[in-house]
């Protein structure tokens, strides 16, 4: 009962403190969930992330069920995901409330400004970050760098780049191993 309360309590932090949407939460789940608490690699959060991009639902939502359920089976995956949506509902509620009233207000405006710009530099950092794990080879390299034009330059599904690169892994690594082991 006691991790099941601390994976409510962890993931409800991840998601009070969490603006900008899924990718956002990638540097507060790698501190918090890789570093903090060892509940998972930084290779299986990857593997969680493109698992959650790929899957009906929210990215956070998705990912937080991975690492409650790889904890604590279905209980772990439901208080995990609970605690991560709880304070998304309760800031959005009160967001709804009162922005009509406030939104016109430059500094408000100015606000949200920063709060982006802020936003990206997160996100940027956590891409940094992982890429350094996930980028490993000449292959991996490339599988990054193709995925990254051709989902600025289309409107093609995260799922359908997710899948393509997992087949380019197969192919370009696996007929690696298997000239190799031949």
């Amino acid at each position: 009962m006691k991790e099941l309360l601390q994976l409510f309590a962890v993931f409800a932090k991840i998601g009070a403190f969490t603006f900008g949407g899924g990718y956002a939460m990638l540097p507060i789940l790698q501190r918090e969930i890789v570093e903090k608490r060892q509940w998972a690699t930084e290779e299986e959060l990857m593997d969680y992330y493109a698992i959650g991009q790929c899957t009906p639902g929210v990215i956070a939502v998705n990912t937080a069920t991975f690492v409650g359920g790889k904890r604590k089976g279905i209980p772990g995956a439901v208080c995990a995901s609970l605690g991560v949506v709880l304070p998304s509902v309760v800031i959005i509620t009160v967001i709804a409330a009162c922005i009509q009233n406030f939104q016109h207000i430059q500094a408000v405006q100015w606000a949200f400004d920063g709060i982006r710009a802020a936003v990206v530099a997160l996100i940027i950092s956590a891409v940094l970050k992982l890429g350094k794990k996930s980028i490993v080879d000449v292959a991996t390299a490339l599988i990054c760098l193709i995925v990254t034009v051709l989902s600025v330059v289309t409107n093609l599904s995260p799922a359908i780049f997710v899948a393509a690169a997992a087949l380019c892994g197969l192919l370009l690594k696996g007929g690696k191993r298997d000239a190799a082991s031949a």
